[in-house]
């Protein structure tokens, strides 16, 4: 921390600017060719990934707020105090839509979802270690299969033992199957609301009356909905309103029409939150207190956020969330028309996955793989979610997930005929099989071992993907739904790093 104050008089100021030369142009000029490749990012085209609010103003003002914080570090708020008011405020914005009541809940401001899951997890481990300090059990995260994969990453950093329980084919949680498995290694339970797969909210307030009569960790997974959900009626308890619940996380950066990255995790009483610090002063320089993992770190997205959510307000939220409950509510209305697809599940929120329809012929059921790589073809951009085997011998469907943001309504006539028109191409074909490529990868690796590096460049060329991302997705899920989970593993690392390799 320093103890260097700005000079009385000095200006803070907002970062200078200067003229650009030639060169810089060059350089800009460069980085936009380059960014003409990207997906776009507004219009509503792609449904994953970008939430788009529709209105420029708010690129504009979330531009300026970011500019003017480019120079200062978050390492250290009481050198940037705006830091502290700026993080103060949304935190206490957070709280209010999440049922937090005032002087019971705290919380941080992060870099994002991950690492507000991260810190959840961290959070609830240490707490546990503490009121465990003899146990020989090695602490146990105990999930859904349909948490976000954030806490399986959790885990294998913290050393807790992931429990992920099996849900069944229509992808909802059911409460009895978690609170069997509660017992005294538990040092945290995780729900959704929603769930990405499949946009439904998890029986938080069921579980949460059981984990609270064992004194045990419950946090809410809310970074998708949590700046939604507030505004969403006839949603079921999920938020700090319900007794148990010890922590949520929520993003600015989805619902709360920010720029990445910028999350928070809040939690029920001061303890908890204090157990989120790492704090030493066991080093010769300045005493290190980080909040979060990070310890430099940008204050842009924060100031963006802040000045997001004062131009919008609970007003300007409950208006955006209109816009997609009336999107939602009609693509399901839709989708109900087109014979052989159906809506997963039961979603509640910005958000829904649609499967091959399991209650008509095969020779009538359209597969949602082989329909969004059609629906590609006309500009909308839908997410493939592979099929799931789950411990219980079990499997999930294959499916595809739509992330419904103010902008959707908009295109949306175009988007329902791009739907219906590409279902009714696909209709009857059968889905995508990789088993050759399965019977090769599991001849080689009986074990299920990672390959090397060169083998699973071979593999995904075998696969049809050029070792690079391939235009048409549903041959590559198919692959990841026949191989051993290692072997499936190993092939997306190399996809991804191979993608910025020379």
């Amino acid at each position: 921390m320093s103890d260097q104050p700005r000079r009385h008089g000095e200006p803070a100021g907002p970062p200078r600017r200067g003229p650009l030369d030639p060169r810089a142009e060059e350089i800009l000029e460069t980085l936009s060719r380059m960014r003409t490749a990207d997906a776009p990012t507004h219009g509503g085209r792609v449904l994953s990934y970008v939430y788009d609010p529709g209105h420029e103003v708010l690129d504009t003002l979330a531009g300026a707020a970011m500019e003017s914080a480019r120079p200062l570090n978050g390492l250290d708020p009481l050198t940037f105090p705006s830091i502290a008011r700026m993080e103060k405020d949304l935190v206490r914005f957070a709280t209010g839509i999440t049922g937090g009541p005032r002087g019971k809940v705290f919380g941080s401001v992060t870099s994002g979802g991950t690492e507000s899951c991260l810190l959840a997890v961290k959070t609830a481990r240490d707490l546990w270690r503490q009121q465990n300090p003899h146990s020989a059990r090695r602490p146990r995260l105990l999930t859904s299969v349909t948490v976000h994969a954030a806490f399986q990453k959790a885990a294998a950093l913290f050393d807790l033992d992931w429990d992920p329980v099996p849900v069944p084919a229509d992808g909802r949680v059911r409460a009895g199957e978690i609170i069997d498995r509660l017992d005294d290694d538990v040092a945290l339970v995780v729900l959704s609301a929603p769930a990405y797969p499949t946009g439904a909210i998890d029986p938080i307030a069921e579980v949460a009356g059981r984990t609270r009569e064992r004194g045990l960790s419950l946090h809410v997974d809310a970074c998708f909905g949590g700046l939604a959900l507030p505004w969403w009626s006839g949603t079921q308890p999920w938020n700090f309103a319900v007794p148990g619940v010890t922590s949520i996380s929520a993003d600015f950066h989805k619902y709360g029409y920010a720029p990445k990255g910028v999350s928070v995790l809040l939690h029920r009483g001061r303890r908890r939150h204090r157990a989120q610090f790492f704090a030493t002063s066991s080093w010769p320089a300045y005493p290190v207190v980080n909040p979060t993992l990070l310890g430099s770190k940008s204050a842009s997205p924060l100031a963006a956020a802040w000045a997001v959510i004062n131009y919008l307000g609970q007003d300007g939220y409950a208006e955006a969330v209109a816009s997609c409950c009336r999107t939602t509510e009609a693509i399901i209305a839709a989708v109900e028309n087109i014979d052989g697809l159906t809506v997963w599940g039961r979603p509640t929120g910005p958000a829904l996955a649609l499967i091959a329809d399991p209650s008509v012929p095969a020779g009538r059921r359209v597969d949602p793989h082989r329909m969004a790589d059609e629906v590609r073809t006309t500009g909308f951009m839908l997410q493939h979610q592979p099929g799931y085997a789950q411990s219980d011998d079990t499997s999930l469907p294959r499916s595809v997930h739509l992330t419904i943001t103010p902008v959707t309504e908009t295109v949306l006539p175009d988007l329902l005929a791009a739907v219906s028109d590409a279902a009714d191409r696909v209709r009857g074909k059968r889905p995508h099989s990789a088993a050759s490529i399965a019977r090769i990868a599991r001849a080689l690796y009986p074990r299920g071992n990672r390959p090397s590096p060169a083998m699973c460049a071979l593999l995904l060329r075998l696969a049809g993907t050029g070792g690079g991302v391939p235009g048409r997705l549903g041959p590559l899920m198919a692959l990841i739904e026949a191989l051993p989970t290692a072997v499936t593993e190993a092939l997306l690392t190399e996809l991804l790093a191979r993608a910025s390799e020379d």
